[in-house]
C-alpha cells in the first residue's frame, strides 16, 4: 500500500477522555473548534496561516464577542463549531496536525476523508503555497490511482464521503483507473491480483509461474458495494475491451461473495430482504446480451435466490433466459424449484427453440437434454408425496413426452418412485403413468428391476417381459423374430372396468420370468461353453414362446381381446387393424 508523510514535528496531539483533544506545549491556546462532539483546544496562528475557512469562522466568532468586556474577552477562548465536516474528527485532526507542521501519514484509507476535510477548510494554494490540497493532489495522482489495489480502497471510502467525493471527482477517477487496468490488452504487465483465489499449478510441490488469466480482476472487486459494483462494472464494459464471458465470471464472482447461500442448495436466514433483493436485480441487470456470458448454473441460482427474495423475475427477465437454456441446466440447479416454476420453464424453453436460427441436430439434442432433466426432477420430487399431486406430475412429464430419449430409464425411475411414493393411486392412473413409458427403451438394468416391479400394472410387467425376450434372442441369433417389434408384440389391451389380473394369469407371469431367467442363465453358459450356445439360447427362446402364445391365445379365447385406443402405451401398436392382423398370425 502506498503512503506519503507530511510535516516533521513530532505529534504532540494528546487525548483527555473521549472527548477532549488538544496540544501539548507551553503556550495557551486561544481558540476551541467544535467537531461533533469532541472538543480540540488550539491555536489560532497555525490554522488561520493555512486555512482560510477557519479565518472566516474566527473572525466571526471575534467580532461576535467584541462588544462585551474587553477584560472578559481577553481571558476567554473564541469558539467555533464546525457541524459537518466530512470525515469528522478524524479528518479535521489530520488538517490541524498539517497545519501545526507535525508528522501526518496519508494512505488509501484515509486519503479521501482528508482531501474533502481539506477542500472544506479551503486549504488552497492561495492561502499558502505547498497547501494541503495541493499535496494531497500530488499523491494521488503519482501514486494512489496508480495501484490497483490502492484505487480500489480509495473507491470503497469514498462511498462515506458522498457528495463531496463525488463533487471533486474522486470516484470518477478511482473508476477511471480501476477500468483502464481492468481492460489492459497484455495481461503479462498486470500486478497479481491480492484476491485471486482460483487453483494454481504445482509442480513437485512449487509453484509454476503462471500466465495472468484475463479474470485475474473479478475477485478483487468482490469487496466493492453494488452501486460502486455496478458502476466499475459499467465503466469496464464502456471501454469495449473485457470480453462479455469475463463480464459474466465477475458478475458470478460477486454473487457467490455477496448473496447468502447463493452456491448452497438449502436456504439460509436472510433479515434484509429488501437489501439483497436489490443487490439481485442489480445483478441481473448488469447481465450482458450474450447467450454465453453466463454460464446456465449461474441463471438458475440467481433465479432461485430472487425468488427467495421475493424479486418480480418477469419483470427483469431472469425467468425467460434461465427457460430458454433450460437444455444446459443440471439437476441440482433447479431442484429447489417447484413443479409450476418447473413447467413453466419448460414451456419457455419450447418457446424459444425457433429452427431458423438452430439445427435440427441442435433442436433434438437440446430436448434430449431437457428430457433427461425433467425425468431427474421428477424422479427427485416424488419423494414429497404432499407437493407433487399425480396432475401436476402428468402435466410436466406430458410436456416433454414427445421430447427424443435414446433410453426411457429415467421415465421409469420418476414413475416408479411416484408409485411407491403415492401407493393411494387406483389403477386406472396407474395406467395413466404407464403410458408415458416406451417399453422398448428400456436398458437390460430397467427391465430386470420392472419385471419384478410389484407396483408396475401387470399388463406393464408383461410388456417388459416380452420385449426383453425380443431382446435376447435377437442378441444371441436364436429367434427368428426379427423383425420390427411392433410387428410381432400383439395391441396393449386395457380395459376400464377390469382389472389387469384379470387378463393375465400370476402363473402364466411367474412362468415368463422364470423362463426369462433361463435364458439369462443361458446366455452365461454359452460364454463358457460355445458349442452349446444354440441348444441352450433355442431352447429358452422356445419355453418363452411358448409362454406367450398361451397368454395370447387365453385372453383371446376368453373373449377380452380388445383393438388398441387412447389408452395404449407408446410401448405397444396403435393400428387396429395391424393388431387383429398380426395377432391372427401369431396363433
Amino acid at each position: 500500500m502506498k503512503f506519503m508523510k507530511l510535516g516533521s514535528k513530532p505529534d504532540s496531539f494528546q487525548s483527555e477522555g473521549d472527548n477532549v483533544r488538544y496540544v501539548s506545549t507551553d503556550l495557551a491556546t486561544d481558540v476551541i473548534v467544535i467537531i461533533g462532539d469532541v472538543k480540540f483546544y488550539l491555536h489560532k496562528f497555525p490554522l488561520l496561516s493555512k486555512s482560510a475557512r477557519l479565518q472566516k469562522l474566527i473572525a466571526s466568532s471575534s467580532s461576535s464577542s467584541s462588544n462585551e468586556d474587553n477584560n472578559q474577552i481577553q481571558s476567554e477562548e473564541d469558539e467555533i463549531e464546525i457541524a459537518e465536516i466530512p470525515g469528522g474528527p478524524a479528518s479535521f485532526e489530520i488538517c490541524a496536525k498539517f497545519c501545526y507542521g507535525m508528522t501526518v501519514t496519508l494512505n488509501a484509507y484515509n486519503v479521501v476523508a482528508a482531501r474533502c476535510a481539506a477542500e472544506f477548510l479551503e486549504m488552497y494554494e492561495t492561502v499558502e503555497k505547498g497547501n494541503l490540497v495541493y499535496k494531497i493532489e500530488v499523491f494521488l495522482n503519482s501514486s494512489i490511482l496508480q495501484s490497483w489495489k490502492d484505487s480500489i480502497i480509495v473507491l470503497q471510502t469514498s462511498r462515506a464521503l458522498s457528495p463531496y467525493a463525488e463533487e471533486l471527482k474522486l470516484t470518477g477517477r478511482c473508476l477511471d483507473s480501476i477500468a483502464s487496468r481492468a481492460s489492459i490488452d497484455d495481461t503479462s504487465k498486470v500486478e497479481w491480483s491480492y484476491t485471486y483465489s482460483k487453483k494454481k499449478n504445482l509442480d513437485n510441490g512449487l509453484r509454476k509461474p503462471q500466465a495472468v488469466p484475463r479474470d485475474w480482476w473479478v475477485e478483487d472487486l468482490c469487496d466493492l458495494h453494488i452501486d460502486l459494483y455496478k458502476r466499475a462494472i459499467a465503466t469496464i464494459e464502456a471501454r469495449g475491451k473485457v470480453s462479455a464471458d469475463v463480464i459474466g465470471e465477475a458478475l458470478n464472482a460477486y454473487a457467490i461473495r455477496r448473496i447468502p447461500g447463493f452456491s448452497k442448495s438449502s436456504s439460509v436466514q436472510i433479515t434484509d430482504f429488501a437489501k439483497y433483493r436489490a443487490l439481485v436485480d442489480s445483478i441481473v441487470e448488469l447481465i450482458p446480451d450474450e447467450r454465453q456470458s453466463v454460464s446456465s448454473s449461474f441463471l438458475t441460482k440467481l433465479l432461485r435466490a430472487s425468488i427467495f427474495l421475493g424479486c418480480d423475475e418477469e419483470n427483469n427477465g431472469l425467468k425467460n433466459r434461465v427457460g430458454e437454456r433450460l437444455d444446459e441446466a443440471s439437476l441440482s440447479d433447479v431442484m429447489m424449484y417447484d413443479v409450476e416454476l418447473m413447467q413453466s420453464l419448460v414451456e419457455l424453453f419450447l418457446k424459444s427453440r425457433d429452427p431458423k436460427n438452430r439445427s435440427e441436430e441442435d433442436g433434438l439434442t437440446a430436448k434430449a437434454s431437457v428430457a433427461k432433466l425433467v425425468d431427474g426432477y421428477l424422479a427427485d420430487k416424488s419423494r414429497d408425496s404432499d407437493n407433487l399431486p399425480l396432475q401436476k406430475f402428468l402435466s410436466l412429464a406430458e410436456t416433454v413426452s414427445s421430447f427424443p430419449r435414446q433410453s426411457h430409464d429415467g421415465v421409469y425411475r420418476a414413475i416408479d418412485m411416484f408409485l411407491k411414493e403415492h401407493p393411494e393411486i387406483s389403477k386406472s392412473e396407474k395406467k395413466r403413468l404407464c403410458r408415458l413409458m416406451d417399453c422398448r427403451k428400456l436398458s437390460v438394468e430397467a427391465c430386470a428391476h420392472a419385471v419384478q416391479n410389484e407396483r408396475l400394472p401387470m399388463r406393464v410387467v408383461v410388456q417388459v417381459l416380452f420385449f426383453e425376450q425380443v431382446r435376447a434372442n435377437s442378441n444371441n441369433g436364436s429367434s427368428s423374430t426379427g423383425n420390427s417389434t411392433p410387428e410381432i408384440m400383439p395391441a396393449s389391451r386395457s380395459t376400464n372396468t377390469e382389472d389387469d389380473t384379470e387378463c393375465w394369469d400370476t402363473e402364466d407371469i411367474q412362468a415368463l420370468r422364470g423362463e426369462l431367467a433361463n435364458l439369462r442363465l443361458a446366455k452365461k453358459q454359452q460364454e463358457n461353453n460355445n458349442s452349446n450356445k444354440g441348444r441352450l439360447m433355442k431352447g429358452g427362446g422356445l419355453g418363452v414362446s411358448r409362454v406367450f402364445s398361451k397368454l395370447w391365445s387365453g385372453k383371446e379365447r376368453s373373449g377380452e381381446m380388445m383393438s388398441s385406443s387412447g389408452t395404449s402405451s407408446p410401448g405397444s401398436v396403435n393400428d387396429d387393424s395391424k393388431s387383429s392382423s398380426s395377432t391372427s398370425k401369431k396363433h
